[in-house]
């Protein structure tokens, strides 16, 4: 996915396979409106790409204690001028874990427009979040980056009906879920 037209067509890919989700109607007249917000520098919000990474059975995903949120959450990033949100999942995927031995699927996974609070010189902003499954087919040790306070593997299943739960996390719990049963 190279191009804004590539990107469309998955969100409309997206909206078929979840026709009550309108988040991504959301997204896609963002991108109408903003053809530069694949760059962080677009101050009002921007694309991030983000994974939900799953063992090699898929039982458990990887989560990250995120440094600045102060949360448990998914890995992901910025996109950084990149258009292909896959890519970017699969990059953030490595660098945040360590893990070398990953592969992402090219469909989107889900989808969340999340408010980044103002912190120093960075003024708040909306993430908008294209999350894509990436599979740990290798070694599922990992290294905890700058980035984390901490990594850890939790059971899909937990993920449920654990207290600190983000409700996005839950949501993805719930998609994947349906996938493997």
């Amino acid at each position: 996915m190279n191009d804004p037209l590539r990107f469309s067509q998955s969100l409309h890919d997206y909206m078929q396979s979840w026709p009550e989700d309108d988040t991504a109607m959301m997204f896609a007249a963002f991108l109408r409106e903003a053809p530069t917000a694949f760059d962080r520098s677009h101050r009002q919000g921007h694309f991030t790409g983000s994974c939900w990474l799953v063992s090699a059975d898929g039982e458990r995903c990887l989560l990250t204690h995120h440094r600045k949120l102060g949360c448990w959450l998914q890995l992901g990033g910025h996109a950084d001028g990149d258009v292909d949100l896959a890519r970017v999942a699969l990059r953030e995927a490595q660098e945040e874990s360590g893990l070398e031995d990953l592969r992402v699927e090219p469909e989107i996974f889900d989808l969340d427009r999340h408010w980044i609070p103002a912190r120093g010189d960075e003024p708040g902003h909306w993430h908008y979040d294209v999350r894509h499954v990436v599979h740990a087919d290798g070694s599922e040790v990992f290294t905890v980056s700058e980035e984390s306070l901490a990594l850890a593997w939790r059971p899909v299943r937990e993920l449920l009906d654990a207290a600190d739960t983000d409700e996005s996390l839950r949501r993805m719990a719930r998609k994947w879920l349906l996938r493997v049963q």
